[in-house]
């Protein structure tokens, strides 16, 4: 059944997760992986969304809380773009116009299937600041609606020690380009 997650599936991502946490301290110094691990428990849900992220290689980990609403927010931590979320176009509009040569999926539409949403700029420089992510590969990201309506789609990456925001038609993929998301639990 759709979004449903065994014990022992839950066991394994908050084991990975967990393993992650420790590893990559500089990107959460302020959060109790306690705390983080009592949310999760009670959220089988996001577990689910979070296994998804796993299993399409996006490495997953907690890198904000926001005390006002309570809630822990995970990116997409993986060096590179994730690899089984690559050559995708943008959105379900930009992959129903295209005639042929489809790519298998957009990124808003497996995102949504996810249960995740794309970063947006603000919370991909937030990413870049935790380390150099996308040296070889770019990712999509939730790109301006006004934009959109023009037919552009909005993705970034990392060279030559800064970060770069470029547009493209939304119908275009790239075997070098996916998407990173977030999730908020």
């Amino acid at each position: 059944m759709k979004n449903k997650i065994s014990q022992e599936e839950q066991e394994q991502i908050i084991s990975i997760l967990k393993a992650r946490f420790e590893k990559n301290l500089n990107r959460h110094a302020d959060i109790d992986w306690t705390k983080v691990e009592a949310k999760l428990k009670t959220n089988s849900e996001k577990l689910w969304s979070l296994l998804q992220m796993e299993k399409t290689e996006g490495e997953p980990d907690v890198v904000a809380y926001d005390k006002n609403s309570d809630e822990y927010l995970f990116f997409d931590c993986v060096a590179e773009s994730p690899k089984a979320r690559r050559s995708l176009c943008y959105d379900r509009k930009a992959l129903d116009s295209r005639k042929e040569h489809k790519p298998k999926n957009s990124a808003v539409d497996m995102a949504a299937e996810m249960g995740i949403e794309l970063l947006n700029e603000e919370q991909y420089r937030q990413l870049q600041g935790l380390g150099n992510f996308d040296t070889k590969t770019s990712s999509w990201i939730a790109t301006p609606e006004d934009v959109r309506k023009l037919g552009g789609a909005v993705f970034c990456d990392f060279r030559y020690g800064r970060i770069f925001l470029y547009h493209n038609g939304a119908e275009s993929y790239y075997a070098a380009r996916g998407f990173r998301g977030y999730l908020k639990i």
